[in-house]
């Protein structure tokens, strides 16, 4: 529960980031430029005073925004009590500046309305006092009651011209108390900035300094403070232009993207729309998990899928743009853009939510009719937003190599969306069928195949296009580095791993061949299960140190290591049996060789061992996993890379 304290730390801190962000916005030097003065000494001495201002008005802000809770909410409440003692002199010289109005310098009761208006004026007086001896957490009154003299003195039927008089002597003794209580804590900021200094003197070691700043990054609830501040611009921004004739033509989303981008103008509000977009995309990627699993999904605390990267692929974008130094349009232009990006980066991240998930339910047989409409809508969605995205932005911009870039993206998501769905078809024809289906796992490999080559040949066709545009239309270096990266990134690489785990295939379905296959009577005079998925075994294959398996599962085991899964082993033939023809090669069980390595390497495979537990059904998600590990590399890059050097 969010506590009182938390809510002050917050809230109290904005108003010195707002001070920060219009001091940033403030164009001294214009306003300097077109001073006036009698002389040119008086117009040196004006811009040395608004310059000294301005710098002061940095220290001052950036220094309350540092201080702690406790010493923050202190000067507020001198604030507030200075602003009632002013409001208190208002009081006092509205009260008397109505009474010479009214013209009556006798008894006030002798005249009603006199009176009525006497008694108001001194009531309010009375709050203010109180209130501010309350805020002060002192007894004396006394001090706060100097704008008490000129009701004093007309109760006491004065004269209009003294009482004027004596409005003027309250208010210099006000000021005088003022000037007192600031001589007596001039030190206080001094006292601090020592204490301070300090304190960071004895923190030599680097990791101190980190877990200081940790410690301070938790303590001002930097993202929170920022989204705060954020929101309460983009709030003002929406009050100020909704009756403008602009924001009736625009439509909603465009209004909306120009108060963004009118929020978007320091570099204050961009950290601050930094943090609230990571925000949402964390919502977002939750409200995915808890849709397709409940509130036990949302116990997965992978540290991609907690909306950093989607800030950080924005802040770095709007760094490289310089999104800061553009005018009002093209900053609107292009940071719909850059959002495009970000929600394209948080589709990605819910498609690879999603997958497991959905691939688990098939492989798993469960018959949970709502998990499977959940896990199949949120595919839906996935497959047909991203298209309706590409052909949205394709509408709005000429199609060239940066746009091309961003339509690949999406077209990517929809293409690793549609091998999930197959995958999970293929599952699920295997239990309606009630009988495994014969060599389901190469059918998923080629599914995964195909997927992979299509991905591989939009990236292929993303760095001809533009290679061609850069030979035959506007040749830049900025171009030219984007295609070198996305040919490394995004084509070698992933032809790379496509090889890599093509070889690797092969070369266990070469040693699987090799193995001797087990007879009836062997598996009979076995009477045990697999090892590996823990079913029945009517058929398996027999390793040279004399363990059963089935066929598949140890094929797919020699996708992660070249061993023995009972006793590590190295699945290799042994020298004195290379003559002898395989089907002759009858070995007997035998006990587990002892192994060195044997308690030390046993831990690292509990994970394998978890995943081909259910039989040939585990070969989709293991395949889709590897294939996640060694691609996962080459896509990220697409996002952060996009729009580096867009502003040509």
């Amino acid at each position: 529960m969010v506590r009182l304290e938390d809510v002050a730390n917050v809230v109290l801190r904005v108003p010195s980031i707002l001070v920060l962000d219009l001091l940033y916005k403030c164009d001294v030097e214009s306003f300097t430029y077109h001073l006036r003065a009698k002389s040119e000494d008086l117009l040196f001495k004006y811009k040395y005073v608004i310059w000294n201002m301005y710098y002061l008005g940095h220290i001052v802000s950036t220094v309350v925004l540092l201080l702690p809770l406790g010493h923050i909410v202190q000067l507020y409440l001198h604030i507030l009590t200075a602003l009632l003692l002013y409001m208190g002199h208002q009081i006092s010289r509205e009260y008397l500046l109505a009474e010479s109005q009214y013209g009556y310098d006798y008894a006030l009761f002798l005249d009603p309305p006199a009176l009525n208006r006497f008694v108001t004026a001194l009531t309010s007086q009375i709050i203010v006092t109180t209130l501010c001896a309350f805020l002060m957490r002192t007894r004396r009154v006394w001090l706060f009651s100097a704008h008490l003299v000129p009701l004093v003195a007309r109760a006491c039927s004065v004269s209009q011209d003294a009482v004027l008089t004596l409005t003027t002597v309250s208010m210099g003794i006000t000021g005088a108390e003022v000037a007192i209580f600031l001589l007596m804590n001039l030190f206080v900021p001094y006292r601090l900035a020592r204490a301070a200094y300090r304190e960071m003197a004895q923190m030599t070691d680097l990791y101190r300094l980190l877990a200081v700043g940790v410690s301070l990054w938790h303590s001002f609830a930097v993202p929170v403070l920022f989204s705060v501040f954020w929101f309460v611009l983009f709030g003002v921004q929406l009050v100020s232009n909704v009756g403008t004739p602009t924001a009736v033509q625009e439509g909603l989303l465009l209004y909306l993207l120009t108060c963004m981008s009118e929020c978007c103008a320091s570099p204050y509000s961009l950290l601050g729309l930094t943090f609230v977009v990571s925000y949402l995309a964390l919502g977002l990627l939750n409200l995915c998990k808890f849709y397709l699993g409940g509130f036990t999904a949302l116990q997965n605390h992978n540290v991609m899928h907690r909306g950093v990267t989607e800030g950080v692929t924005l802040l770095l974008l709007a760094l490289q743009t310089g999104l800061l130094d553009m005018v009002a349009l093209q900053r609107c232009f292009l940071l719909f853009i850059i959002l495009f990006i970000v929600l394209t980066s948080t589709l990605q991240s819910m498609s690879e939510i999603t997958e497991p998930i959905v691939l688990g339910l098939g492989a798993s047989r469960n018959r949970s009719v709502w998990k499977h409409v959940r896990g199949l809508s949120m595919c839906a969605f996935l497959l047909l937003f991203p298209g309706f995205m590409a052909y949205k932005i394709s509408q709005f911009f000429h199609m060239d190599f940066w746009l091309l870039i961003l339509v690949s993206s999406c077209m990517l998501t929809s293409l690793q969306v549609t091998g999930t769905l197959l995958i999970y078809c293929l599952f699920m024809v295997e239990v309606w069928r009630g009988a495994p289906l014969p060599g389901l796992d190469e059918v998923v490999y080629y599914v995964n195949g195909v997927c992979r080559i299509l991905e591989f040949a939009v990236a292929l066709c993303v760095v001809a296009y533009g290679a061609w545009e850069s030979l035959w239309g506007e040749w830049s270096w900025m171009g030219a580095s984007v295609i070198i990266i996305h040919s490394y990134c995004n084509v070698w690489l992933r032809a790379q791993a496509g090889w890599k785990s093509f070889l690797l295939r092969q070369e266990a379905a070469r040693k699987i061949n090799l193995l001797p296959r087990a007879s009836t009577q062997q598996l009979q005079e076995h009477s045990d299960v697999c090892a590996i998925c823990f079913q029945d075994m009517t058929s398996a294959v027999i390793t040279y140190c004399g363990h059963f398996f089935h066929g598949n599962c140890l094929r797919k085991w020699l996708y992660v290591q070249e061993t023995c899964p009972m006793c590590h082993t190295s699945i290799k033939q042994p020298a004195s049996t290379q003559t002898t023809a395989a089907h002759d090669i009858h070995p007997q069980p035998a006990p587990p060789q002892p192994h060195p390595h044997h308690q030390e390497t046993a831990p690292e495979h509990a994970d394998v061992h978890q995943e081909e537990a259910h039989g040939p059904q585990g070969d989709g998600v293991c395949s889709l996993n590897k294939k996640s590990s060694q691609t996962g590399c080459a896509s990220a890059p697409s996002f952060l890379l996009i729009l580096i050097f867009i502003h040509k």
